[in-house]
């Protein structure tokens, strides 16, 4: 009997402690640009606080395995349905995910969702100090409640269809927000769906990119070579200060699905870190441009103006890991010249690629 007892703590201390020796963090692999690293993060998400329906620290574990540097937990100030059940202050879901967050090597950074009918809509506040402070009748208030703790603040999917349903505007109260400095980027990017209005938004108004997943349920098993929709931050290094600085500064991108979003200096910057030319043979009448991509991501390229004796194929797909060939047959006496392409999934303006040219 003592045996049989001993051999059921022994299980039942093994089956506690499994998932934290089990789980595995993942990679992503993207380049870092000169001088910056490049880190993968997520800036709204929601637990059983608000309306979501996990725990804090599971945010944490799932940031942990898909390979995230830094997260912000981002519950409803005005929207609590599980408030009976779980009384506890604004700050209550950073604080509990914070031991495990450090634990893991997860930026944690303290955030809330502001959340309001439109205009002006939703809002994340993020680098809060009392998110408590934001719970106010008034939206202006809560904004500047934000703004004097110093907070980041973005606006969450204005493309969303439930208060925007006919067409996604920037509405007056948008514009005193930006006047007032109480809005400094804009979801380009939420729940995997694209928004080109916000994108033109943040190249006009020099608002901050963001991508993010808004996740309410536990996040979906990903499948191998997917990831969730995320804000890439090109830091000076791996603090919660250089992503605010980052921020401040613009210097983001947002990856979605295959897609990176952002402007042209850092996309290009990423794209040519990514490809290494490993040869170029010219044999008679043909160049053979021979790639090999050291990362993680896809790039969709497709020919465009060009001179004509430069003859080469329409579209290719340059796959994570792998080497490519693109062949350039030389034709009506041409020795060299521009090989064009848009980089068709690097948008640097709504729903445009990137030009790049390998010259030869």
């Amino acid at each position: 009997m003592i045996k049989m007892k001993k051999i059921s703590v022994l299980f039942l201390a093994v089956t506690i402690s499994l998932p934290m020796y089990a789980q595995v963090r993942g990679k992503i692999a993207i380049p870092d640009l000169n001088g910056y690293v490049t880190l993968k993060c997520d800036f709204h998400m929601h637990t059983d606080f608000s309306d979501g329906s996990v725990w804090p620290v599971v945010r944490v574990d799932e940031a942990y395995r898909e390979g995230l540097d830094a997260i912000s937990i981002t519950d409803h100030i005005e929207y609590r349905p599980h408030s009976d059940d779980l009384i506890a202050t604004h700050n209550r879901s950073y604080e509990i995910a914070k031991t495990s967050a450090d634990a893991r090597g997860i930026i944690l950074i303290k955030g809330s969702e502001i959340t309001r009918n439109m205009p002006p809509g939703h809002a994340n506040a993020i680098f809060l100090t009392n998110s408590d402070a934001l719970d106010v009748p008034e939206y202006m208030d809560a904004y500047r409640a934000a703004k004097a703790q110093n907070a980041f603040i973005f606006w969450n999917h204005p493309c969303w269809d439930a208060q925007q349903p006919d067409t996604t505007l920037w509405f007056d109260e948008h514009t005193q927000l930006l006047q007032q400095g109480m809005m400094h980027g804009i979801e380009v990017v939420n729940s995997g769906h694209y928004c080109p209005e916000a994108h033109r938004w943040c190249i006009e108004k020099k608002l901050t990119m963001l991508g993010n997943t808004d996740v309410h349920g536990p996040m979906p098993t990903i499948a191998l070579g997917k990831h969730r929709p995320m804000t890439l931050i090109f830091a000076r290094n791996r603090t919660p200060e250089a992503i605010r600085e980052a921020l401040n500064e613009r210097r983001t991108a947002v990856y979605n699905d295959e897609t990176l979003i952002g402007e042209e200096k850092y996309l290009k910057e990423i794209f040519e870190n990514a490809l290494e030319i490993v040869n170029v043979d010219k044999t008679g009448n043909a160049v053979r441009i021979t790639v090999k991509n050291n990362s993680d991501l896809t790039f969709h390229l497709k020919k465009t103006q060009h001179d004509t004796r430069l003859v080469y194929f329409r579209d290719y797909t340059i796959v994570p890991n792998g080497i490519y060939t693109i062949t350039v047959r030389l034709e009506g006496g041409i020795t060299g010249g521009d090989v064009n392409f848009s980089v068709e999934n690097l948008l640097v303006q709504p729903n445009e690629g990137m030009k790049y040219s390998f010259k030869i």
